[in-house]
């Protein structure tokens, strides 16, 4: 057993959280002009006013630990998305072409959807857990 082992669960929970908010920031600084963005987006606008909403439901879904795979499974999949048709046609690499943060989000959030979500999601209150699922035991390798 690693020295680090016995912390795991808690800091992919606090990963989770951290991004899960900066996700859910994103969206509010599109769709509502905050955080030095220079006006909100149009609504309904496509792509940006959507990509906004998402960021935002998925971003809040994440950092509370609901639903927290599924959510983080469309917010890759929209980074992946605004990186491919946005940033892409500019250049090749994240950093020519102002993609990083797309890039990281996208595989910050696919980390998230495969380890899942770890310590302090509300997903694994008992209260919020299906009669035909278990209580999730830690998993030790």
């Amino acid at each position: 057993m690693h020295r680090l082992d016995p912390a795991r669960d808690h800091v992919i929970g606090l990963y989770r959280i951290v991004i899960g908010f900066l996700f859910a920031c994103h969206g509010l600084k599109t769709l509502f002009g905050l955080f030095g963005a220079k006006a909100p987006a149009a609504v309904g606008a496509w792509p940006g006013w959507w990509a906004a909403v998402i960021q935002l439901v998925c971003g809040a879904l994440i950092c509370l630990g609901l639903g927290t795979r599924a959510a983080a499974v469309l917010g890759s999949g929209s980074m992946a998305f605004a990186y491919f048709t946005v940033h892409l046609p500019t250049g090749l690499l994240p950093i020519q072409n102002g993609g990083e943060a797309a890039t990281l989000f996208c595989w910050s959030l696919l980390v998230v959807a495969f380890v899942g979500p770890g310590r302090f999601a509300l997903g694994n209150l008992p209260a919020l857990q299906r009669p035909s699922e278990p209580a999730r035991a830690r998993v030790t390798t």
